[in-house]
């Protein structure tokens, strides 16, 4: 790879080299928070998906470091595909909440009619 493209590889990736810490921190938060909630019972099923966010999250950290120093584009391709698949995990985690708070408000709503007898 010519000295351009590896300079051009840097400049692309600094946003996210300059941001590697807060990567790490929301990384290791996460994994934590994960070992936290696999203590109960019930947050023994869900456990696994804050890890698993938080070990792509701190993949993608170390990734952008290595394009930064090396300008290697196989780091850098890593790099943006866990990070792409750090924010498709929330995505469709926003999307199962959602989904649950709406079924949420519809049954208390159907609740409330039913206690007020289907008056308005």
């Amino acid at each position: 790879m010519d000295h351009n493209s590896q300079e051009l590889l840097r400049d692309l990736i600094e946003p996210l080299y300059r941001g590697k810490f807060w990567m790490q921190l929301t990384g290791v938060m996460l994994i934590l928070s994960g070992v936290l909630t696999a203590l109960s019972i019930v947050g023994l099923i869900v456990a696994w998906i804050p890890i698993w966010a938080g070990w792509v999250l701190m993949q993608a950290a170390g990734a952008a470091g290595r394009v930064f120093e090396s300008g290697d584009t196989r780091d850098m391709k890593f790099a943006l595909g866990r990070l792409k698949t750090y924010f498709t995990i929330f995505g469709v985690l926003i999307l199962i909440y959602l989904a649950i708070a709406v079924g949420g408000m519809l049954f208390g709503a159907i609740g409330m009619m039913g206690m007020m007898g289907g008056s308005w």
